[in-house]
């Protein structure tokens, strides 16, 4: 039968959680572990069989702590933006846990739209946000929160990364003007131009999807491209 651990699963994902949090994410070792927990190793892999599990269980305690860090979404207006602007203000106060969530190499490399995964289900809370209080449809959210996400992400990179320092006032500067030009370019029904220059200048995809099977595109009777949404826009 083999020995009781010292100590508890929580117990060892949270010293580890700690490790990275001070140290970074090279700090985590087994050896590292089982000092900060006042015993051998042993215990550790008696819990866990890896120490890609310990560091599984450690990034599973930091969502926990990220989704706790920008639930007070609820209080702001805007609240999608208030959600963008807590990630990139974690990734500056935050980098080492920042770098665990959101900046691991996958085993396998995969969809920008997978990568979203990331976030947990609060992307499915940022297309609820933008459908309620922009009325937007499913297809313009899902277009906002991935190029949202992306220009967040790079900036939450930037500060993790000791890139540059950003005011509160800089981040919101910056995530508005972005979400300023999408929601312009959505309301302006030209969303069509934009694919039509992509399919000009490229393979013809986007995000690596054929523009012809994009949402915002149908073809008429003619064979015309037209904008899928675009009497539903001029009813409103």
């Amino acid at each position: 039968m083999p020995p009781r651990p010292k100590c508890t699963r929580e117990e060892v994902a949270m010293t580890a959680l700690t490790i990275v949090k001070e140290d970074g994410l090279d700090a985590l070792t087994a050896r590292e572990l089982g000092k900060r927990l006042g015993t051998s190793v042993s215990p550790v892999f008696t819990l866990f069989n890896s120490m890609d599990e310990v560091k599984l269980a450690a990034r599973e305690l930091a969502l926990r702590e990220f989704k706790e860090y920008v639930s007070d979404y609820k209080e702001y207006t805007p609240a999608f933006k208030r959600i963008g602007m807590m990630l990139v203000s974690y990734g500056m106060h935050e980098p080492e846990l920042f770098k665990l969530l959101f900046m691991q190499e996958h085993k396998e490399r995969q969809s920008f739209a997978a990568s979203l995964g990331d976030l947990d289900d609060i992307g499915d809370v940022c297309m609820e946000l933008l459908q309620r209080d922009y009325g937007m449809t499913q297809e313009e959210a899902r277009l906002v929160l991935e190029q949202m996400w992306t220009n967040a992400y790079g900036l939450g990179v930037m500060c993790a990364m000791g890139v540059c320092n950003l005011e509160e006032e800089e981040i919101g500067r910056r995530l508005g003007i972005m979400f300023a030009g999408l929601t312009i370019l959505l309301k302006s029904g030209k969303l069509e131009e934009v694919y039509g220059d992509v399919e000009r200048n490229s393979a013809g995809t986007y995000h690596g999807i054929p523009v012809s099977n994009l949402p915002y595109v149908a073809e008429n009777a003619e064979g015309e491209k037209k904008m899928k949404i675009s009497k539903e826009k001029q009813g409103k």
